[in-house]
């Protein structure tokens, strides 16, 4: 059942991306997308806390994959 809501919550999280990158945003915009995120995940809107478990997730993996890579034989 976790992995399905982790599974629901990247979804989310890449659905509301809208493939626009930080460069693409607004000149005025000084947040990184990674900013905005975690000011959302910190929210009160229902659903938000699932934009935090996703980052916790992609940060999870991509920690994972370094750790493979720096394994020297």
């Amino acid at each position: 059942m976790r992995a399905r809501s982790l599974t629901i919550a990247l979804a989310l999280l890449a659905a509301c991306s809208g493939g626009k990158t930080a460069k693409s945003a607004a000149e005025g915009d000084s947040l990184t997308e990674r900013q905005r995120d975690s000011i959302l995940a910190r929210s009160r809107i229902p659903g938000a806390s699932g934009v935090g478990s996703a980052m916790r997730a992609a940060d999870s993996t991509s920690a994972r994959i370094r750790a493979t890579d720096s394994v020297t034989p």
